[in-house]
């Protein structure tokens, strides 16, 4: 048996999971290539970047809840989506790798481009092993690892034969959250003063409605939002709040909280689940629960309402952290920074727009500013919580949302909010072949502050420890984003105050245009503690 007829199984296989597949281009893959390429019920996107192809099918996995594949060729070109598959595993997104690889019988003979593949993902993804046609492909892992050994003759004597309608994945054919678990029913009596925290991968649990809510900007938007700077609120047994025109003291520390998902943003809020005064109770559809809850479910049983006090102190705290969020917002002394930054994308997001948040200051930032934002479907990589490919990944769910709207003339915007770092260290995702379909409307904002703003706020940035800051954690770089992003093809814009970028971001449409905002990390500190006083 050849190995176009072995590619060609494979490839028949995929058709019946998947409908788009990232191919990277490589020798000992041609014969995939050459089988994907013939079919025509399977969308291919072309990239140079192994690891930014994982990326970008796992961007468009993110918005279809489906497996997207990612094709390679043997060697190190694997284990570039290893990042990828981390961030799939425990983010519970479906991705399946197909990599091709030399026959077993030149592994470890020092062959040119063939290392030990079988078991590369170790617990994020068990390999199945494809020798022959009578080797079997299964989907029913959300994580898949398809290595496919392939002998030569590799390049088939003529093309194959085309075959497969085209398909795409609709709006009433996307898939589920994967993995999903049932851990039972948790008794719950909500006339305690209870609250939530709903963090990456929540959901809407039936009976927790009307429970105030501090939800970060991937999960669902509660009824009852609370801002997550009122956490500071909740650890005091009691505090002296203004509202509605008079102060009162209040009890202010929850009987209970209830954790939804994974909630990973914010130090005072996690603080919360490590209280001995307040029981914590885990809901997960995963196998994993955040913190270690006295008790553990996946749906609750509510008796009782919310009391009306405990729904006024919690409308207070949480507006009273809102309040200062905003006035600090309008404070000249801490100028243009990447928290004004996210205010501005905030402000600009209209119901139908996707969002994604960078994982280190922009998805924090963007929940100080007022997000969840209903209608706005919005993503972060808070699976494994890495900055890498997250160019990527706001290209690929860029891609799959415009192709869940096929008939409309202009494609729903997608609007990616990224620091500088973040940027600089996936820039690659911009490198898309004039052949391949581009996203037809998507904005990157690069908050550029020239470093890790982030590190500022935290205690590696203490006035008494700046001595060696700059060089390991600050790490100013001095690049032009503007030529990077000329260099790609993208459009490029720039602001260096606030009514700048409104300005931009309303008039934010068409092409991947990247624009870049000229921050100041060296108020970051300051306004930090700005905001916890």
């Amino acid at each position: 048996m050849g190995a176009p007829d072995l590619a060609a199984h494979v490839a028949e296989a995929l058709a019946k999971h998947v409908t788009d597949v990232v191919l990277s281009p490589g020798s000992r893959n041609a014969p995939l290539a050459y089988a994907l390429l013939a079919r025509g019920d399977i969308r291919v996107h072309v990239r140079i970047d192994e690891r930014s192809a994982a990326f970008t099918a796992l961007g468009m996995a993110r918005v279809q809840r489906k497996h997207v594949a990612v094709v390679m060729t043997s060697g190190t070109a694997v284990a570039n989506a290893l990042p990828a598959m981390v961030e799939a595993y425990m983010s519970h997104t479906p991705l399946a790798v197909v990599s091709a690889d030399r026959p077993e019988r030149l592994v470890g003979t020092g062959a040119s481009q063939t290392i030990w593949q079988q078991g590369i993902f170790g617990r994020y993804a068990h390999t199945q092993q494809v020798a022959s046609v009578e080797d079997s492909v299964s989907f029913d892992a959300d994580h898949v690892h398809i290595n496919v050994a392939l002998d030569v003759p590799l390049v088939p004597p003529e093309l194959p034969v085309k075959t497969g309608r085209a398909r795409r994945v609709g709006p009433g054919q996307l898939g589920r959250q994967v993995g999903q678990l049932d851990h039972g029913v948790v008794d719950l009596d909500i006339t305690k003063d209870t609250l939530v925290i709903a963090g990456d991968e929540a959901w809407d649990v039936p009976g927790l409605e009307y429970v105030p809510t501090i939800a970060e900007p991937t999960a669902p938007t509660p009824f009852h939002q609370v801002h997550p700077l009122a956490a500071r609120f909740f650890a005091q047994s009691e505090v002296s709040i203004s509202h509605d025109g008079g102060d009162f003291a209040a009890s202010t520390k929850p009987e209970q909280v209830v954790v939804v998902g994974h909630p990973t943003l914010h130090r005072e809020v996690m603080a919360l689940l490590a209280d001995p005064d307040i029981e914590v109770i885990g809901l997960s559809r995963s196998e994993i629960f955040t913190g270690q809850p006295a008790r553990r479910g996946s749906r609750v049983n509510v008796t009782g309402q919310p009391t009306d006090r405990w729904l006024k102190i919690c409308e207070a705290a949480g507006e009273v952290a809102a309040d200062t969020v905003r006035d600090a917002l309008a404070e000249e002394e801490f100028g243009f920074t990447g928290l004004h930054v996210a205010a501005a994308v905030a402000d600009t997001l209209a119901v139908g727009d996707t969002l994604v948040l960078g994982s280190s200051n922009p998805v924090r930032d963007a929940s100080f500013v007022g997000l969840p934002f209903d209608g706005v479907s919005t993503f972060s990589a808070r699976g494994a919580a890495g900055i890498d490919g997250t160019v990527s990944q706001a290209v690929g769910v860029a891609l799959a949302t415009q192709e869940l709207h096929p008939e409309e003339l202009s494609a729903p915007r997608t609007v990616a909010l990224l620091g500088d770092l973040t940027f600089l260290h996936d820039v690659n995702g911009l490198l898309i072949g004039p052949d391949e379909q581009r996203p037809s409307n998507l904005t990157i904002v690069v908050a550029n502050d020239d470093g890790g703003g982030i590190f500022e706020t935290l205690e590696v940035g203490a006035p008494s420890l700046r001595g060696g800051f700059e060089r390991a954690f600050g790490t100013p770089h001095g690049v032009s984003v503007e030529k990077l992003a000329q260099a790609y093809g993208a459009q490029y814009r720039r602001a260096e105050t606030v009514p700048e970028l409104l300005a931009l971001l309303d008039d934010a449409s068409g092409p991947l245009t990247v624009i870049e905002a000229v921050t100041t990390r060296a108020t970051r500190r300051a306004l930090g503690e700005r905001l916890r006083r």
